[in-house]
């Protein structure tokens, strides 16, 4: 499928007419073709977001929701054919987009369309002196660059708190992954939203990521993906003041203490680690047991990874995907690799896995997981992005914080534990934007989203992602007592 461009509420060619290849994992074959769009399709872009801000920004908060919802029901209509797509691009197992990832970028449009009727500033009373009020403004044109891995999930997570607070979007998805996100296109334009508002502009990260990050009238950055790119967008961004909103990599550590329901625990934890090929920034990559249980714990998690068929993302019965490029690929294999060159047991899995039929030629890697690997070395400390896990004990609940916590990145992290005490005070103690306790994956989207330390700055999800994109005044008025 050769896909557009859409700008000022059109479909249209870029520019240049330069077009880039995009891929089907599962057979390594050539999907469609994509805009290799350049500053001068962005400042169309741009532009058309400018000329549409001021009407859009002042219409009633209830006609920016109608629009939004007619874009959900839409979703919604179209889910089969979304999910084929998400599938057939990303690599993922059908049944994964199906249940998950296209119902939750419904969800995010139906969740910001009814939370832009209820945002509201505050009010403080001076008694007999003033009344203070919040106002909160949009900013204009704002930028929102999502990642490969859920390709139509987190665009639209970013997409519609921008729109809902009333500003006009340049969005610019994944070049790896960019299919559903041209098949919105055509969607927001049947839902009737005006010229203008939202503008999707197709190209590398290199040529228009860093030309969308550096414009100056664009005056907010949305982005999710790589530590390494954040770096490169903050000290851009810096200079200027721009706005910026970074999610960025994750280490994250399920941690099983020795009173945890192990039924629970297992399956919980290899679905943490395997879900999406393990290509998810929430996944639980390191997985730490407590001594007592060590071996039980990991002679049934290496069962159930066994278990996993990999295959044909197409099929019913498939659990692991493809990887979403031969690149990426490559890159997981030599964590492998590196994993046996630094004294790690492979437990299971560790090669490329064979598939038969159309995917005889596709970018598949067997689950693998490992252990014998201290807590420093590489594999442990870096994001490898792959189906592939760490085991590792620990003594006590001090150690069991400090092993979780011995890593630059701070996204999430999970507790199992039936100790209700225990599990207060290692949330407490861990060093992440969110854990979750006897439980993963499960997502309010009232409550904040962000992770701390090398895993990216500011909060998404509910209020706070409507007041990322927007300027909180204060306005003060003196009582007149005249």
């Amino acid at each position: 499928m050769k896909l557009s461009n859409y700008i000022n509420g059109e479909l249209v060619e870029p520019v240049s007419g330069r077009y880039l290849d995009y891929y089907e994992p599962a057979t390594a074959k050539v999907l469609g073709q994509l805009p290799d769009s350049d500053d001068q399709d962005l400042e169309l872009a741009v532009r058309a977001g400018a000329a549409a801000f001021t009407a859009w920004s002042s219409q009633p908060s209830s006609e920016r929701a109608a629009v939004l919802n007619r874009l959900a029901d839409l979703i919604d209509e179209n889910l089969e054919r979304l999910a084929e797509a998400e599938s057939a691009n990303a690599g993922k197992p059908l049944s994964l987009a199906r249940a998950v990832d296209i119902p939750r970028s419904s969800s995010n449009f139906r969740f910001f369309a009814s939370a832009c009727v209820q945002f509201s500033g505050q009010a403080f009373d001076m008694p007999d002196q003033a009344i203070n009020y919040t106002l909160h403004q949009p900013l204009g044109v704002v930028g929102c660059i999502s990642p490969w891995n859920l390709p139509l999930y987190l665009f639209s997570w970013k997409i519609a708190p921008a729109l809902a607070a009333g500003n006009c979007v340049v969005a610019k998805p994944s070049e790896i992954t960019p299919l559903t996100a041209g098949l919105l296109s055509e969607l927001a334009i049947e839902a009737g939203m005006p010229k203008g508002v939202l503008n999707i502009v197709h190209g590398t990260g290199a040529r228009i990521g860093a030309s969308l990050v550096s414009h100056p009238n664009v005056k907010a950055i949305s982005f999710t993906g790589g530590t390494q790119t954040g770096a490169h967008i903050a000290a851009a961004a810096a200079p200027v003041f721009k706005k910026l909103s970074l999610e960025l990599g994750g280490k994250n550590p399920s941690i099983v203490f020795d009173d945890a329901n192990l039924d629970l625990a297992v399956s919980e934890t290899v679905r943490a680690a395997f879900f999406n090929q393990g290509e998810v920034c929430l996944c639980g990559s390191r997985v730490l047991i407590h001594d007592s249980i060590y071996e039980q714990f990991t002679e049934r998690f290496v069962a159930e990874v066994k278990m996993l068929h990999v295959g044909d993302p197409a099929h019913a019965d498939t659990r692991i995907g493809a990887m979403v490029s031969s690149a990426h690929r490559d890159k997981v294999l030599s964590y492998i690799e590196l994993a046996r060159e630094e004294g790690g047991r492979v437990l299971t899995g560790g090669r490329t896995a064979s598939v038969e039929g159309r995917c005889k030629d596709g970018w598949f890697i067997e689950p693998t997981v490992v252990d014998s690997l201290a807590m420093s070395c590489r594999v442990n400390q870096e994001e490898i992005f792959g189906p592939v896990v760490t085991l590792n004990s620990f003594s006590d609940e001090s150690d069991a914080i400090a092993q979780a916590n011995q890593s630059v990145y701070g996204l999430a992290a999970s507790v199992w534990s039936e100790n209700i005490g225990r599990c207060h005070r290692v949330a407490a103690a861990l060093e992440a934007g969110l854990v979750w306790v006897n439980t993963w994956m499960l997502r309010d989207l009232r409550t904040p989203f962000g992770g701390a330390k090398q895993s990216g700055v500011g909060r998404e999800g509910g209020f706070e992602a409507m007041k990322f994109f927007t300027e909180t005044k204060n306005v003060c008025v003196k009582i007149n007592h005249d």
